[in-house]
């Protein structure tokens, strides 16, 4: 009798396991530091959504954009909450300033050292007055902590930061990020430390818009007349106030845009960069800033042979459109090589895998089994990027050519630093370029991983701009600006001059100098280097310049250099000097920094100090699926697709740790698909593979009450020309009215990325099977 009892519970916790039916399941005790889906709460007394809108003030002047962030609490529950919010910033961000207002007060926040801020926060929590903590857990990552919001309480958090605008082939471009993406994680949630805990953070489904509404506006003076201004990820209305003066608002369709970076370009008349000198004269300090372009690129005709190391990720959050974006770069990378270079490519997940042991001739054949192994790729499991770049590092080289490293990824990992170190020990003599890929990248990584292995950091958001990207990679190997760059002052007594050393300028874009200075602007400044083979020197008289007021962010942007690139060395060998100089200059400069937080305290007791703490739950990035979330747990908890099994690889390497591959029990493919007119079938059908995760929960929900469904179901829709689905209707369904109707609903959430959107008729017939 007992056995039989055993056995019925055994038999029903089976039936309940969710979300996803897995024909074997490994069980971990020791939770890892992951991102999670969010659970809706059945207190209707817990606002679970505290964020009611956040929106930024942006003015730019000449070559500086200052920013002002605007946060909005309201808590439409019943009882006090503690509420924190993780967002994203510009790696260049300097955060100098932050306020809180709560009805007519308003709280000054002042800058900490970190420890400090969180003790004085704390404190205020428990003592029931409202307090509000940011604190940076990443450079271009801060977590901001609002306590003891009371039930109907509206508070508003402002902060404002700096930043330099620096132009590429004429280019300038304005980016703000609106949503960090779920970070993948193997450490054990028991051995996190406390600035790692901003990971484990709750995600909405992939198709879910923000529980918040986003607004941007842009004032651009450019100093210069405005050729053209262009917003290429959302939709906006520019006005112009005179011939070199735009303003930006953002449309009121995009309320909901907050799930991708805000990307603003625009060119002055004739090509023109705003170049120069700019001075500020301060209090106790005088700072300047030289700008200077180079020349145009020079073509050589003669290139020595080159190696390449392609290293694609195919994790979970790869999966779909982003998928789609790489494989487009890296066909157009391989299958433009030259016959005398050599190249090898790396696949990487969970596990790493390359495609020989040495690199192989760029021969016909040898390219067309990489693009074969490319095209073969879904995307699945966890993001071991550590071992790839040791593996790929650790390649033997080929003799007589130069290296260049090429690493195309999201960048969605929480060991940024680490891989830097990686990078920074092992490169050698090679050069490293990162190709960040999706609508909201961990651009922290991605510049990062290009900064220390001397390259270029390329953005690619669209599959329909990868070729663009992948050329301009090939005329920076190719062909380099400027190299061996020297600055030398004369008569101009300066201190404090940053980058010590000058690296190559391969991009088309200006050198950047900046430091401090004494006395009187006088003298000046002498720029010599090659390009191609001639010399290169150029003058700036310090006098033509003068001292302005309105340049006052150049205190604050020679600090936030100064920061990051004591950071650069903190990561290599963390020591105390090395922590206190940070430290220093973020109280001295008023700025945000991984030691120095800001906090605002109120002076008012408002309530008993037991708030409930609720995390903001985040929308995945615009194209991200919900394979991202988690590594380990998004193989348990969504479909892990391994890299694909059929690839006849040299060797696979497997982390001691690595799970086996759970493999699901039924699946959803786009059987048929037709289009007519705008849109190609393959643009449609990378679009729709993105969203194929939010319409196999809909199979997973059906199979609990029908076992044995299977069949096709036929869909007819419109794409509008901002990317909106309308005149959606069944045309066929040989499944039942609960799947049927989960996937409309489904439909009705969706929306083709509206820059690239263009009016289309879609059939699509998806197959449904066990």
């Amino acid at each position: 009798m007992k056995k039989k009892r055993i056995l019925m519970i055994t038999i029903i916790f089976c039936l309940l396991v969710p979300p996803t039916i897995f024909a074997d399941v490994e069980v971990n005790d020791d939770k890892t530091l992951s991102p999670y889906f969010l659970v809706k709460s059945d207190d209707p007394a817990l606002d679970q959504l505290p964020l009611l809108e956040t929106s930024a003030a942006v003015d730019i002047a000449g070559v500086i954009a200052d920013v002002k962030v605007k946060q909005v609490y309201k808590n439409d529950g019943d009882r006090v909450i503690e509420a924190i919010y993780v967002f994203p910033a510009s790696t260049r961000a300097a955060v100098y300033g932050m306020k809180m207002t709560i009805g007519e007060r308003t709280i000054i926040a002042k800058i900490e050292e970190k420890e400090e801020a969180r003790q004085q926060y704390e404190q205020a929590k428990e003592e029931g007055k409202t307090a509000s903590l940011l604190e940076q857990q990443r450079p271009n990552v801060f977590q901001m902590n609002v306590a003891n919001i009371l039930p109907g309480d509206t508070i508003i958090v402002e902060l404002n930061y700096t930043e330099l605008l620096v132009p590429e082939d004429g280019v300038y471009s304005f980016i703000y990020p609106t949503v960090v993406g779920p970070r993948y994680s193997n450490l054990p949630e028991s051995e996190a430390p406390p600035g790692e805990e901003w990971i484990e953070n709750p995600y909405l489904h992939e198709g879910e818009a923000p529980p918040y509404t986003f607004d941007i506006g842009v004032n651009v003076s450019a100093g210069l007349p405005i050729q053209e201004m262009v917003c290429t990820s959302h939709e906006v209305d520019i006005d112009y106030e005179g011939k070199s003066y735009g303003v930006v608002k953002l449309a009121k369709s995009e309320k909901h845009g907050g799930n991708r970076d805000f990307i603003l370009n625009y060119r002055l008349a004739g090509g023109q960069i705003e170049s120069g000198l700019l001075l500020f004269e301060g209090e106790e300090e005088n700072f300047f800033l030289l700008m200077l372009q180079p020349p145009e690129r020079v073509t050589s005709e003669d290139i020595p042979p080159r190696e390449y190391i392609f290293i694609m990720d195919v994790s979970g959050s790869m999966h779909g459109f982003p998928i789609n974006i790489s494989k487009a770069v890296l066909r157009d990378l391989i299958g433009n090589l030259r016959p005398s270079d050599k190249f090898n490519l790396m696949l990487f997940a969970g596990a790493s895998e390359v495609m020989a042991q040495n690199s192989v001739p760029a021969t016909e054949e040898n390219v067309k089994r990489a693009i074969d192994i490319i095209d073969n790729q879904r995307g699945g499991g966890g993001t071991e990027i550590l071992p790839a770049l040791q593996k790929a590092l650790n390649l033997s080289r080929s003799p007589g050519s130069s290296r260049s490293v090429v690493i195309v990824t999201d960048g969605y990992v929480r060991v940024e630093k680490e891989a830097f170190d990686l990078i920074r020990e092992n490169l050698g003599d090679a050069n490293m370029f990162a190709f960040g890929i999706g609508s909201s990248v961990n651009r922290f990584l991605i510049e990062g991983i290009a900064h220390v292995g001397m390259g270029e950091p390329f953005i690619i958001t669209d599959e329909n701009k990868a070729p663009a990207q992948a050329d301009k990679f090939r005329k920076y190997i190719q062909s380099p600006v400027l190299t061996q760059i020297k600055a030398d002052f004369e008569g101009f007594d300066t201190y404090d001059v940053e980058p010590i050393s000058i690296p190559d300028v391969l991009a088309e874009r200006p050198i950047i100098i900046f430091g401090k200075y004494n006395g009187e602007p006088k003298g000046e400044i002498k720029v010599t280097g090659y390009h191609g083979d001639d010399e290169y020197s150029e003058v700036v008289k310090v006098a033509d310049s003068k001292p302005m007021d309105n340049n006052s962010a150049l205190k604050y942007l020679w600090a936030r250099h100064k920061i990051t690139l004591l950071s650069d060395y903190n990561s290599i060998s963390s020591t105390d000097e090395l922590k206190e100089e940070i430290t220093d200059l973020g109280l001295q400069y008023n700025l945000l920094t991984q030691y120095t937080s800001f906090v605002a305290i109120d002076s008012e007791v408002r309530t008993d100090g037991q708030a409930t703490t609720v995390k903001q739950p985040l929308p995945l990035p615009q194209g991200v699926s919900d394979y991202a979330v988690g590594g380990k747990m998004a193989m348990q908890r969504t479909m892990a697709a391994p890299i694909s099994p059929d690839m006849a690889f040299a060797e696979v390497e497997k982390p001691a740790t690595e799970p086996h591959v759970l493999q699901p029990r039924f699946k959803v493919t786009i059987d048929k698909l037709k289009t007519k007119d705008g849109l190609s079938e393959d643009d449609v059908r990378s679009f729709l593979e993105s969203r194929l995760g939010v319409i196999q929960r809909c199979y997973y929900k059906a199979l609990s009450t029908d076992a044995s469904l299977e069949g096709k179901l036929e869909l007819e829709f419109k794409i509008d020309s901002t990317g909106v689905i309308t005149d959606l209707k069944i045309l066929s369904n040989k499944l039942n009215k609960q799947l049927a109707d989960c996937v409309l609903d489904e439909f009705k959430k969706m929306s083709y990325p509206p820059d690239s959107a263009i009016e289309t008729m879609v059939t699509v017939t998806f197959k449904f099977e066990k």
